[in-house]
């Protein structure tokens, strides 16, 4: 932050589900990072330069209300809040717009955070994005700059406490695929698979999904953002799980594919092998200073050999290829690798030049739509300042353990 400037942070608001009820609170991953607090009707300023020291770190939570807590629960008080955040100074909401209102006048520059990432859009006016608009509108004359760069850089370098977490969270995720690979067989449904994975997760304590699961048998798996998770699964096809629990607000995110009947045809295993040779290839490169770029663009010149090796198209195609138009962008046309940490997708940068305590995950696939075979195999890969650390360890991948 410059100097003589000031952050301010809203936690999320519940999001109406019905007429009378509302989703199961998420706490927006900035402000949780900031704060660890996990409740609705927060707030954070952030003001280091302040002369007064318990004026530098504030901290405002909802104020007690005796009906809230007999329909809702306990509350958060300030004791409890300033344990859970390390912040010195905790008030009630109640007086947050007073107290902002003279920290601000005094302020040069105020930092306001949304939301930031390139690949996603919504409609959805978030509590955040009113936020913004209601700050800039009450104080036009101030200079405002985005937080969202500053914390995108802290939140992609994991403490040890955050990867303690995030490997929990690994280990919660690999139990429900192994339980999976152990329930799974032709004539069950996809959505009965994602039930048996549940289980596993509330069973160890995960608060869920880090994102909705993909089950997706034969020609679904070529769709890659399939969600429906309604159809049935059928002899000789392949089922590709991507799944990963949330575990203490951190992701996990995990890519296999198994054969649904326990054995792989002579076509599954080869196009399998291609997949796998490749992820054993990429996982060398994630060392400090690699990027996802350089990841992105190995993983293209190894997927193209391995498909012409596969049949999908010949070396003579390639050469007379449109140049935006390659050929392996019929069979792969996802990225390969982006950061995992609060959020499942927690930054995107492809340039950024890997530093230790980074995750990443690593997922090179391919998907013959003709054949009704998708394949992708991820994991999630630790950056140290040595060899990288899989945080999946050596879970079932090899087909001989995928087989049964």
């Amino acid at each position: 932050m410059t100097e003589n400037s000031i952050a301010v942070f809203t936690a999320n608001e519940e999001m109406p589900r019905t007429g009378d009820q509302c989703y199961p609170y998420r706490q927006n991953s900035d402000f949780f990072y900031l704060t660890g607090i996990d409740r609705e009707g927060a707030y954070l300023i952030l003001y280091p330069d302040h002369p007064k020291p318990e004026m530098r770190e504030i901290l405002f939570i909802e104020p007690y209300s005796e009906m809230k807590v007999i329909w809702r629960g306990e509350m958060l008080d300030a004791d409890h809040a300033k344990q859970i955040s390390g912040c010195p100074n905790v008030m009630y909401a109640d007086c947050f717009n007073d107290v902002l209102k003279e920290l601000i006048l005094s302020s040069s520059k105020v930092y306001l955070d949304l939301y930031e990432y390139p690949r996603f859009e919504t409609k959805v006016v978030t509590i955040q994005d009113r936020f913004v608009k209601e700050i800039m509108s009450q104080y036009p004359l101030h200079t405002y700059d985005r937080s969202a760069p500053i914390l995108n850089k802290l939140r992609r370098i994991k403490s040890q406490e955050e990867i303690d977490i995030i490997k929990h969270a690994c280990d919660i995720t690999a139990k429900a695929f192994l339980h999976c690979m152990k329930t799974v067989k032709p004539g069950r449904y996809e959505y009965e698979m994602q039930a048996e994975m549940e289980y596993i997760f509330k069973m160890n304590n995960a608060s869920g999904h880090a994102f909705h699961p993909i089950i997706a048998g034969g020609k679904n798996a070529c769709c890659l953002h399939y969600s429906k998770n309604d159809s049935i699964l059928n002899d000789n096809e392949l089922l590709l799980f991507d799944m990963g629990c949330e575990y203490q607000n951190y992701a996990s995110d995990l890519s296999r594919t198994i054969p649904i009947n326990g054995k792989f045809t002579p076509r599954q295993k080869e196009c399998y092998n291609a997949v796998l040779r490749v992820k054993k290839e990429l996982t060398k490169l994630y060392k400090v200073g690699c990027t996802i770029d350089k990841i992105n663009q190995t993983t293209y010149q190894l997927m193209e050999k391995e498909m012409i090796k596969l049949g999908l198209f010949t070396e003579e195609d390639v050469k007379n290829q449109d140049p935006d138009k390659p050929m392996y962008r019929k069979y792969l046309m996802h990225g390969i690798a982006h950061h995992v940490g609060l959020d499942c997708h927690d930054s995107i940068d492809k340039y950024v030049p890997f530093e230790p305590g980074m995750i990443l995950t690593c997922e090179p696939g391919l998907y013959i739509r003709e054949e009704g075979i998708g394949i992708r195999l991820e994991d999630d890969i630790l950056i140290t300042e040595g060899e990288p650390v899989n945080l999946f360890g050596d879970l079932a991948i090899e087909v001989e353990s995928v087989e049964v």
